[in-house]
């Protein structure tokens, strides 16, 4: 037997409205500057500029805020525009927004600068080497396979076996090494090395042969490169018979060259540049957060476009034509009022959030001193603007701020507490400035252990355990102290 029932349930959904905003928020300013450009060219009830009636009574309009200032008040962006029974018109298709994720997606590059990469190095000085037809195919396919650092690491014998099975040319390891020869003369010195002690070694023979040092330099790399690996100086200095000057400038001379030859041309031939969201000043003592004019675009509903809606409601509505033409109207003017309403709402969080921010770690944007820095989550920032944690992980994502100390993303000043003697919270932040300082500061031929590193600490009043200590030290890509033993 069917039994009917009442459920009453309660479900929480998104508006295309809250949706467009979360979109929005979570691009950085490069990437708004593009979505708002793809916004103008497909509505054309969105205009740039500034609302007339708005900057007549605010001459002064201007993205920067400083902390005692007051967030802008919203505002309609119809407001002023004379559309009676505007929001009437549910007979003509009513309020049909296009959602950020209705238009379709076109891929745009990203305005970046274009250099040459690695390989377009290597294949320009490869064009001078007068090789036969085998050695030019033996040759492409030794280029094609070295990677963005430089090296080769292919076995010989596995690139013979590719050129059999995708070309049908048969070699040998021998004729592949004579061509490789020929590329390892190829700048940058090292290029095309199999592994690190060739990479040296090749860099090496670049030098003047008739230095003593470079001759010393190279025998530690062929004869001790184990020893020189472990830093086990002394056996290195006994098997060459020679003092601690002579292997302290040794040793310089190897530290100096390139592990990386590739990284000398970069890895992807593309410059990156870093916008910053944010700028803060230091004005005469008084801190300044200022937002990135792209932030906070001057945007406005096409006067004429709302004025079209107008006239054509007034004209004969029982044409379907005339019905047809304001329920586009319509759908592009409400599409222009919250796409502006969604920027707004971006440009408050962002200040809002930047604010508290400044407010949390304001001693640390005085003077830049890392060990100011108070421990702080994602939930302390999230209380103070009275807005979920989420919107707070969203702007903290991928933005930065620019400050009289450097450019830092926002993520930097987020990190977890330790606590101290005193019962306060320390922030790691600060506690690795402490132990990076401790580690410049140490003995370079008694370098300190994670051990002795865990006792100066904890007399410096921080309760931490060592492998605390070994996991910050990680973090920081600082070696173990055998591997920091200098002479």
């Amino acid at each position: 037997m069917q039994k009917l029932s009442l459920n009453q349930t309660l479900q929480q959904k998104l508006s295309p409205q809250q949706i467009q905003f979360i979109k929005l928020l979570q691009i950085p300013t490069m990437e708004l500057e593009n979505r708002i450009e793809e916004e103008l060219e497909i509505n054309p009830a969105l205009e740039e500029g500034l609302d007339q009636e708005i900057a007549d009574n605010d001459d002064t309009y201007e993205d920067s805020l400083d902390l005692d200032s007051d967030y802008e008040e919203e505002y309609s962006p119809l407001e002023g525009i004379s559309l009676e029974e505007y929001l009437n018109h549910d007979e003509y298709g009513g309020y049909k927004m296009y959602s950020d994720g209705n238009y379709p997606e076109e891929e745009r590059e990203m305005p970046l600068v274009t250099i040459n990469t690695l390989h377009d190095v290597l294949q320009q000085q490869f064009g001078y080497l007068c090789l036969n037809e085998r050695q030019m195919i033996i040759g492409l396919q030794l280029l094609g396979s070295i990677e963005n650092d430089g090296y080769i690491r292919r076995s010989l014998q596995a690139i013979a076996n590719d050129l059999a099975l995708s070309q049908s040319f048969y070699t040998s390891i021998e004729e592949i090494e004579l061509v490789l020869k020929k590329i390892q003369t190829f700048d940058p010195p090292g290029i095309g090395a199999r592994n690190l002690q060739e990479c040296l070694l090749l860099q090496l023979d670049r030098k003047d042969p008739a230095d003593a040092y470079v001759n010393y330099a190279v025998k530690v790399i062929e004869d001790c490169f184990e020893e020189f690996s472990k830093k086990h100086f002394e056996k290195i200095q006994k098997r060459l018979g020679i003092n601690d000057e002579q292997m302290k400038y040794v040793i310089s001379l190897i530290t100096k060259l390139n592990p990386k030859p590739g990284s000398v041309e970069g890895e992807d031939g593309l410059a990156q540049y870093l916008l910053p969201d944010f700028w803060i000043n230091n004005n005469n003592g008084k801190l300044e957060v200022h937002l990135n004019s792209k932030n906070a675009p001057e945007l406005r509903i096409s006067r004429s476009f709302a004025e079209m809606l107008d006239t054509y409601d007034k004209s004969d509505k029982t044409n379907r034509h005339i019905r047809e033409t304001i329920t586009f109207v319509k759908q592009k003017l409400d599409a222009a009022k919250w796409f502006i309403d969604a920027i707004k709402q971006r440009q408050n969080t962002l200040q809002r959030t930047m604010i508290a921010i400044l407010h949390y770690q304001y001693e640390f944007f005085l003077d830049g001193d890392e060990t100011r820095l108070k421990p702080m989550i994602l939930k302390d920032i999230a209380q103070r603007i009275e807005m979920d944690v989420s919107t707070v992980s969203r702007v903290a994502n991928s933005k930065s701020v620019q400050t009289e100390f450097g450019v830092y993303p926002l993520k930097y000043f987020f990190s977890e507490g330790i606590s101290t003697e005193y019962g306060e919270d320390a922030s790691s932040r600060e506690v690795k400035s402490i132990l990076k300082d401790l580690i410049d500061n140490e003995s370079k031929g008694n370098p300190l252990s994670d051990d002795k590193l865990e006792k100066l600490l904890n007399d410096k009043g921080y309760n931490i355990a060592r492998r605390t200590v070994a996991k910050y030290r990680e973090q920081l890509n600082i070696p173990v102290a055998r591997l920091r033993k200098q002479l």
